[in-house]
């Protein structure tokens, strides 16, 4: 892989992640009157400075999203299959059984791990994807679909892995009672008001400024906002919580390690599921990321705004893309070497 192929902003982003956490837990506990006057800026649980900064940070990745071609993924019928089987059955599936392996006597950090399985990725997929010469326009449009799609099945999906399935398992030391209106609101505020402005704002400026300058002037201006935002918000999150995260180290360590599993199995499963399909090498590499990598912004919006920003479900939808980062880019890796295994020149499968 080409390391200057990755902006330098989302090269570090991991490094960048933890200074947030850092800067945030170091000040918390130093000045713990900037927590009290953060809390002050609430309207009920709702905490103003992290709903702001929630969601700006979605704004960017919507606002790329080419909604116009996602008819281009519906003209093939296997790819969308793929798709769907891998993002919306095998993901939530696997990360619900990697949770309660791995976190069934912490049903917060449990719940905080689905949050994560059940939001697929819109915005950094396309990083990877083009790091790993996949389809660019397959990935804008299953970014497109998943848009869409977590936009109406998300709070289902989420009363159903979170509270329905552990209850039917008989798994009662991990039954979290969510409501489903809940987290329809929570997405409905922090998916949906930035999705309406990232279409318009697409539906309006392209036809009036021209492709060549959304793409290549507008996209590059506002998409630092993600990164900014992402990291204001973790500082806030973590400025409120100092002495509380001084004692947990290894939770960190208990979130990481299904984390890293999840990744590595969606990836492989997806990769050759598709190779064996007879999926070419850039839409295997494509379907690939889609389903391997998370929208890890809209798992931590959903976590605070129901659980609060104090909880270990939030704390838990931190901890990924701290993981989710490293991991995607060895898995880059992983996508070229397997193209000159299991590929032709022309990237037709061997």
């Amino acid at each position: 892989m080409n390391k200057k192929s990755l902006s330098f902003l989302d090269r570090y982003l991991t490094l960048w992640i933890f200074l947030a956490m850092a800067i945030g837990v170091g000040g918390g506990f130093l000045f713990p009157n900037v927590a009290s006057w953060l809390n002050e800026l609430s309207v009920g649980t709702t905490s103003i400075p992290i709903a702001i900064g929630l969601i700006v940070m979605m704004y960017p990745p919507l606002a790329k999203v080419k909604y116009e071609e996602l008819g281009k993924v519906f003209n093939n019928k296997k790819v969308v299959a793929l798709s769907l089987i891998q993002n919306w059955v095998i993901g939530p599936v696997l990360m619900f059984v990697l949770a309660v392996l791995f976190l069934a006597d912490k049903p917060d950090y449990f719940v905080g791990l689905i949050l994560i399985g059940l939001a697929r990725c819109i915005a950094m997929v396309i990083v990877w994807n083009t790091l790993a010469d996949g389809d660019t326009e397959y990935a804008a449009a299953l970014v497109a679909l998943n848009s869409i799609f977590q936009l109406l099945f998300y709070s289902i999906y989420a009363y159903l892995f979170i509270t329905l399935i552990p209850q039917w398992l008989g798994l009662k030391s991990i039954v979290v009672h969510v409501a489903m209106a809940d987290v329809a609101m929570s997405v409905a505020i922090y998916l949906g008001i930035p999705f309406v402005a990232g279409f318009l704002t697409r539906k309006i400026l392209l036809p009036t400024k021209g492709r060549e300058w959304y793409e290549k002037t507008f996209i590059p201006k506002i998409s630092p906002l993600t990164l900014i935002f992402l990291l204001f918000t973790i500082i806030v999150m973590f400025s409120l919580k100092g002495n509380y995260i001084m004692n947990l180290p290894m939770d960190v360590l208990r979130i990481a390690i299904p984390l890293s599993i999840y990744f590595v199995i969606m990836f492989l499963v997806s990769f050759f599921v598709s190779w064996r399909s007879g999926v070419n090498y850039a839409q295997t590499t494509t379907l690939s990321f889609t389903a391997a990598s998370n929208n890890f912004e809209l798992a931590i919006a959903v976590a605070v705004a129901i659980f609060g920003i104090n909880s270990g479900e939030a704390f838990a939808a931190v901890i990924g893309p701290l993981i989710e980062v490293p991991a995607m880019i060895g898995l880059v890796n992983v996508a070229l070497s397997f193209s000159r295994k299991y590929y032709k020149a022309d990237g037709s499968p061997k």
